[in-house]
């Protein structure tokens, strides 16, 4: 008995089948033959048998993925695929199974020796695995570009190694929640290791000075989740009822929202047409400035859009692919009922095209039809989980005279433009702050703590005053261009600051940078870059009135709330005895993201009727969940507490089990391992402080909302043009008391 009906897919392009498929079949048995991959026995047991491979049909996942390879391209891609799924059946029998987590390391640490990203392949292969790799790779690299291979090779590590990630889990019999789940699937999916393979595929290369951009990276995490999602409805009943898998977005979604499996399948489906939606989104709208910016010439956007359609063409295919391929469940499919229901066969994608699209489009449309400056009235807050402590600076006074003095002298508080005035600095106290988040700090350096965050909310406010109001784009980003000047890495040279926002920025980085290693300094000015290029994501959705993605949301959140800034200010407390490679690791990134996303879905929480009925913003997390679930804000307030809570349990799991494990790993030295330690305390103080924080600032109350600097122009102002007087009225009533604040 199947666990769940299929749904209907959001499937926007037909499939079309390459015409060298019979011999792509051909060869990759003969390959994988060759490679001892067929009938023959590993460590006792026969991984695949002959029926096995014919029944899974990797060539004709290939022929749909990549409709217009070639021939000799369309065998090596094909071999590369039966390659990867024979990795993944190969490291389930020996080492998920068993539970062997060390033999499992040893493993993957000698895979790497089989893909140089230069120089030729030394070691002696032992198994299957190894040998199709070194096979794979010395056929494939010749024809690709030093970047390519770079990509490559990471993208084909990430998906190695973390199926330690995978095998740890079914250890503890631990199951991630959605946010840890998303992010560590692109890397054990291998959808980013298959769209490095479409670059190679179209013969298209994605142009080096783009590969890293916002709009590149939210093409392949978009592609990575639609591919991913979809596998997980497919690959339910053999994971996670047959083999015992813990890494599926049903059983997932079923534990975080204690549904059944049918409407936890629903959630998935609506989550990955929300992914799709999302690459159409970037490919129409970011894709375009972009190639301008960089000024790409004509063969280089032949590339991209080359690489863009076959993204397409794979989920296309891949869909096809899944409801043919014995390897998962698709029997509803294929007998013509319930919601896959319908013509089958080759040329009978594009009949179910219509229906997707209409069954799909309410959810785009609630993304683009959200009235501004609803009054929504004070949110009631749930009782947050926190399970650390900190303690308050014996400094928290004389800081906050002195940020008042020291905001005075910037112009912050100037009158014009009149963003604040000395009565809001003081309501918000972002002293008080500092004070919890840095409590052993010197009177100075909690000074410089507080001027950063006094900064960082400063310049949070001044883009959509100064750039949201009118919509000019350009100069937001003119803006933005020119802060990064106030930064410099190797010099001391910067422009004359002409705003308080240039000289706020100017003074922090002196006093911060320049006892700095440059590569500490060029680190830090990438998070502050982060932060502010965020600011015009945000400034772009705004103009078009569309709640983002929940995925993309939540990644992009961590940047607008300047994270990586106040936890760069954390990690020069740990001091120089942590290697730098070791915040580069999976387990310090989960630390970091774990600690983000909580302080940022709680500062959502208590800005929910500041932003939504004050500024008319729509990037508030209760607004995406009420957006993404249709649902009202008490279910979504509800499911962002519980996202709040699960973030913060997989904190406390990094800190327990993981952060020990990474400093055996690198056979840390008993000061290095203290200094994790102390890392990781300085973060739980960066939690706890910024709870106390949202607690005690004015910020967030109504009566500080309704109060408006000397010169008399509401900050945020309202929405301008025609049709929106309505909204004018809401916000009259709301001044008088009348609306929903006051029920």
């Amino acid at each position: 008995m199947v666990p769940f009906e299929l749904p209907e897919f959001y499937v926007p392009h037909p499939a079309r089948l390459n015409p060298n498929l019979e011999r792509a079949r051909e060869h990759s048995k003969a390959w994988a033959y060759e490679m001892d991959m067929v009938d023959a026995s590993q460590n006792g047991a026969v991984i695949w048998y002959e029926r096995d491979f014919d029944a899974h049909d990797y060539a004709l996942l290939c022929a749909y993925t990549h409709p217009d390879a070639t021939g000799p391209d369309l065998d090596l891609v094909t071999d590369w695929y039966v390659w990867v799924f024979y990795f993944d059946d190969h490291f389930l029998e020996l080492y998920k199974r068993t539970h062997d987590l060390a033999g499992a390391q040893e493993y993957l640490d000698r895979l790497r020796a089989f893909m140089p990203t230069d120089g030729a392949i030394t070691q002696t292969p032992t198994n299957p695995v190894e040998r199709g790799l070194a096979d794979l790779w010395t056929r494939t690299v010749p024809a690709r570009s030093a970047d390519w291979r770079r990509r490559f090779a990471a993208s084909t590590g990430n998906l190695l190694d973390e199926s330690l990630w995978e095998l740890s889990n079914i250890n503890e019999n631990r199951i991630a929640d959605p946010i840890e789940y998303i992010e560590m699937r692109r890397k054990v999916g291998g959808a980013p290791w298959s769209a490095n393979l479409i670059e190679h595929a179209v013969a298209a290369e994605v142009p080096a000075e783009i590969a890293a951009t916002r709009p590149m990276q939210v093409l392949r995490d978009t592609f990575a989740d639609g591919v991913h999602l979809r596998n997980d409805l497919f690959s339910y009943q053999r994971e996670v009822e047959e083999e015992g898998e813990l890494s599926n977005g049903v059983l997932v979604f079923e534990r975080f929202l204690g549904c059944g499996t049918q409407e936890a399948a629903d959630i998935v489906n609506d989550l990955l047409t929300s992914r799709l939606h999302q690459f159409e989104h970037t490919t129409f709208t970011e894709l375009p400035p972009l190639v301008e910016e960089h000024g790409l010439d004509v063969a280089a956007r032949a590339d991209v859009m080359a690489y863009v359609k076959g993204l397409q063409d794979w989920q296309s295919g891949g869909h096809e692919w899944h409801l043919r391929s014995s390897r998962y469940m698709n029997g509803g499919a294929h007998a013509g009922t319930g919601a896959l229901g319908g013509p089958t066969g080759l040329g009978t994608a594009g009949a179910r095209i219509g229906s997707a699209l209409v069954s799909t489009a309410p959810q785009r449309l609630r993304s683009f039809t959200h009235i501004p400056y609803q009054v929504v009235g004070r949110l009631q807050r749930p009782d947050f989980y926190m399970p650390y402590s900190t303690r308050c600076s014996p400094h928290l006074s004389a800081a906050r005279r002195h940020i008042v003095e020291w905001a005075g002298k910037i112009g912050m508080l100037d009158p014009v433009p009149g963003i604040w005035d000395e009565h809001k600095l003081r309501a918000y106290d972002f002293p008080l702050c500092s004070a919890g988040i840095h409590p052993d700090a010197t009177a100075d350096q909690l000074n410089l703590t507080t001027g950063w965050l006094t900064w960082g909310t400063y310049a949070d406010d001044y883009y959509p005053v100064i750039f949201g109001r009118t919509g000019d784009l350009a100069a937001a980003k003119a803006c933005t261009r020119r802060l990064s000047e106030f930064m410099p890495v190797e010099s001391a040279v910067i422009p004359v600051p002409v705003n308080a926002l240039e000289r706020g920025l100017a003074d922090l980085w002196s006093r911060t940078a320049g006892p700095m290693a440059v590569s500490a300094r060029r680190m830090f000015r990438g998070a502050i870059e982060d932060m502010t290029g965020s600011w015009l994501w945000e400034l772009a959705n705004q103009r078009q009135n569309r709640i983002p993605d929940p995925i993309d949301y939540i990644e992009m959140r961590r940047m607008t709330f300047g994270s990586d800034l106040t936890m760069s200010l954390c990690r020069l407390a740990a001091g120089p005895t942590v290697p730098p490679a070791i915040y580069q690791t999976r387990p310090m990134r989960a630390l970091e993201h774990a600690a983000a996303d909580y302080a940022c879905l709680l500062n959502d929480v208590f800005s929910y009727q500041k932003e939504i009925q004050f500024e008319g913003e729509i990037h508030n997390c209760v607004l995406v969940i009420q957006n993404f679930f249709d649902c009202d804000r008490e279910r979504a307030v509800g499911v962002v507490n519980d996202l709040m809570t699960s973030r913060l349990r997989q904190f406390e799991h990094v800190v327990a089990i993981e952060l020990p494990a990474l400093c055996d790993s690198f056979n840390l030295d008993a000061d290095a391992r203290g200094a994790v330690r102390g890392y990781a305390e300085e973060l739980q103080n960066w939690l706890a402080g910024i709870l106390r924080w949202h607690q005690g600032t004015r910020r967030y109350e109504e009566a500080e909302l309704r109060h408006h600097p000397a010169a008399g122009t509401p900050p945020f102002g309202g929405p301008t043009g025609r049709g929106i007087s309505g909204a004018h009225i809401g916000r009259l009533r709301s001044s008088d008391g009348q609306g929903a604040a006051s029920r």
